[in-house]
């Protein structure tokens, strides 16, 4: 039976992971690392990097699962370079297609509320949270591109 990757992805938000380490878990044992090392990985990008709300957590834990699947390690290496940037490009082009944006204050819909961007304290996750926050979907949408376009 096929792994169903965004539901262990939602599966793991709701647990409490933010949205990089929900979706990075959920491939976990498809990739190179420790679960611990993953983890602490992408602990800093929730929140949209540290909540600062900038690149969504879930888009910047497809680019790092492309990066430990698929990326280069040749420093002077052009054409491998430019092939894994298109790569990491399409990736994104493809979470746009679904929800218009990369960025994690412009999917949240917080464009005007930069106040509640830079609050260091992570909101509680209450029914209430999980309720009102469309991450899952997106997270569910990152784990779904990343099981189709690279494993």
């Amino acid at each position: 039976m096929e792994k169903d990757y965004s539901k262990i992805a939602g599966e793991n938000f709701k647990t409490g992971y933010n949205c990089a380490q929900s979706v990075l878990l959920a491939f976990a044992d498809e990739l190179p690392l420790d679960k611990e090392t993953l983890l602490a990985i992408s602990s800093s990008f929730g929140g949209g990097m540290g909540r600062l709300r900038e690149v969504c957590g879930a888009v910047s834990a497809m680019f790092i699962i492309a990066g430990l699947l698929k990326g280069y390690i040749e420093p002077c290496n052009d054409e491998i370079k430019c092939a894994h940037y298109e790569l990491i490009q399409n990736l994104a082009k493809e979470f746009k297609n679904s929800h218009n944006t990369i960025i994690c204050r412009e999917l949240l819909g917080l464009e005007n509320e930069a106040e509640e961007g830079f609050l260091p304290m992570p909101s509680k996750r209450t029914d209430e949270y999980y309720a009102k926050r469309p991450c899952e979907e997106f997270i569910k949408t990152a784990a779904k591109i990343i099981a189709e376009k690279l494993l």
